[in-house]
Order: structure tokens, then C-alpha cells, then sequence
């Protein structure tokens, strides 16, 4: 036996087959048409004279192993120089210096309003 929401009580009730799989009396929709076939349109053909892009750039990957590589007891974020120890400090002191900001002005917001 076959079973259904019906849709003036709101309870399940006995069903036949066929308006069991159509819930609610919906009933399913068959396109007019197959759809295209995605693998079945033709393929476009590259042309040996289509345009190629070229990487114009120079592989700097091994100069690059050679630096971090280095066993100079540097660690990896300090290897190539003064530059990144600049932005490595930049960057410690805005951390260090937003902590504190945060801290004041939690502290500032914690305290009790004066009366006016």
C-alpha cells in the first residue's frame, strides 16, 4: 500500500501507485526536445598559427633554491635580506602597537561614566 500527504488534512491517507511518486498532485514535465548532447557539438581545431602565448620571463627558481637552501640557521621569512627584515619589523611593531591600542581602549571602555 501506497501512501500520501493529503492536502486538506495534513495527514498521510491511502494512495494508489501512480499519485504516490506525484506528490501533491504534481505531475512531472517531459521537454518538447532532448536537449543538445554536450560531448556531440563539434570541436574547434587550434590552428598551428593561432595566436601562442609565450612566458617572456626568466626561470629564477634554482637561483631561489640556492638562498633558501642555505643552511645560515636564518629562518625562511629572513633569507633574502635587508628588505625582509624591514617589512618582518614593520610588521611586528603594527602587531605590537595595534595590541596595544586594543588593550587601551578596552581599558578606556571599562570604565564607569562620570555624571554630568
Amino acid at each position: 500500500m501506497y501512501y500520501r500527504v493529503s492536502g486538506v488534512t495534513g495527514k498521510l491517507t491511502g494512495a494508489t501507485a501512480a499519485s504516490a511518486y506525484t506528490p501533491q498532485g504534481l505531475k512531472p514535465t517531459v521537454p518538447a526536445q532532448a536537449p543538445q548532447m554536450v560531448f556531440a557539438s563539434p570541436t574547434k581545431v587550434v590552428s598551428e598559427t593561432g595566436l601562442v602565448a609565450h612566458y617572456m620571463g626568466i626561470n629564477n627558481v634554482p637561483e631561489l633554491q640556492k638562498i633558501f637552501q642555505k643552511t645560515d640557521g636564518a629562518p625562511v621569512h629572513l633569507k633574502r635580506g635587508i628588505m625582509d627584515k624591514m617589512l618582518y619589523r614593520t610588521t611586528m611593531g603594527l602587531t605590537i602597537g595595534g595590541t596595544l591600542y586594543c588593550l587601551i581602549a578596552l581599558y578606556i571602555a571599562a570604565q564607569p561614566r562620570k555624571p554630568q
